[in-house]
């Protein structure tokens, strides 16, 4: 019965942003470390970002300075901010807590 369900993607164009959402369901979500995960056509899943219990975050260098990871563990929730996207973040996003993921949500930035 768990269950992680991603939304927010969309096709936006470079410079723009978005915030993608992840809804747990079926764990004690704050004991659980939470990651956004990507995956484009022809290339292997990567991490993207990673938030600790306790809110200490970790980011892929690609990434960092421009995407923020969040919680809010009163609405079992994770969050990525994603400001300045760049056409090489096109990809599906994908939530996990290293046992389950959900069943990811594209992004595009083209333009």
């Amino acid at each position: 019965q768990v269950q992680l369900v991603e939304s927010g993607g969309g096709l936006v164009q470079p410079g723009g942003s978005l915030r993608l959402s992840c809804e747990a369901s079926g764990i004690v979500f704050r004991l659980h470390i939470m990651g956004w995960y990507r995956q484009a056509p022809g290339k292997q899943r990567e991490l993207v970002a990673r938030i600790q219990t306790n809110g200490l975050t970790e980011y892929a260098d690609s990434v960092n300075g421009r995407f923020t990871i969040s919680r809010d563990n009163a609405k079992n929730t994770v969050y990525l901010q994603m400001n300045s996207l760049k056409p090489e973040d096109t990809a599906v996003y994908y939530c996990t807590d290293h046992a389950y993921w959900g069943q990811g949500t594209q992004v595009t930035v083209s333009s």
